[in-house]
C-alpha cells in the first residue's frame, strides 16, 4: 500500500466535490484527506486528495477522475518535487501555572497561540504532517479539549504552471 497526494484542477461550479467523492464512493475507495478551494483563477478550483492503495488502485483512481466532465488535470505531489502543509488548531485546558509550559511547547514549533482564556488556550501550527503529529504528541501530558486538521494542501515546486 502507497500513499499519494493528488492536485487535482476542476471546474469551479456546484455538484463538482460530490461527483469526485461520489467516484469514491462508488469503487469503495477511501479518501484519506480531501481539501478543495478556489484557486487563482475563478472558473477553477484545486482539490488535494490523499488516498492508500497499491499500484493498480492508485491507476485506476486517476484514470476514472480523468473520465470526469469537471476534472481538467491531474498532478501526483511526490515529496521531492512539491510542498504540502496542514494546519492544526488544538485548544488545551490548562491552569495558570502550566500555561509557560504550553507557550515554551509552542515556541519550540513556531506554533501561534491564537485564543487564551481563564480555563484553555488555542494554538495553531502549520507544517507537514510528521512535526503536526509530534507536536500533538508533546501535548499529550495535558487535556486536549479540542482538535481539528485541516488535511493536507499542497503545490509542486518551482514556476512551472503545470495543470
Amino acid at each position: 500500500m502507497r500513499k499519494v497526494v493528488l492536485s487535482v484542477l476542476v471546474d469551479n461550479t456546484s455538484g463538482v466535490l460530490n461527483r469526485v467523492a461520489g467516484l469514491f464512493s462508488r469503487r469503495s475507495y477511501n479518501i484519506d484527506s480531501l481539501t478543495v478551494s478556489e484557486t487563482e483563477n475563478p472558473l477553477y478550483s484545486r482539490m488535494t486528495i490523499v488516498v492508500h492503495g497499491d499500484e493498480d488502485t492508485l491507476e485506476q483512481i486517476k484514470k476514472q477522475m480523468l473520465k470526469l466532465e469537471d476534472v481538467k488535470g491531474i498532478k501526483e505531489l511526490k515529496s521531492g518535487d512539491s510542498v504540502c502543509r496542514e494546519l492544526v488548531l488544538v485548544k488545551v485546558k490548562v491552569a495558570a501555572q502550566e500555561r509557560p509550559q504550553i507557550t515554551a511547547i509552542a515556541d519550540s514549533f513556531r506554533a501561534k497561540i491564537v485564543d487564551v482564556a481563564k480555563q484553555s488556550m488555542m494554538l495553531e501550527l502549520t507544517g507537514n504532517e510528521t512535526k503536526l503529529d509530534a507536536f500533538i504528541e508533546l501535548l499529550d501530558g495535558f487535556e486536549i479539549l479540542e482538535l481539528v486538521r485541516t488535511g493536507l494542501t499542497g503545490l509542486t515546486r518551482g514556476a512551472a504552471d503545470d495543470k
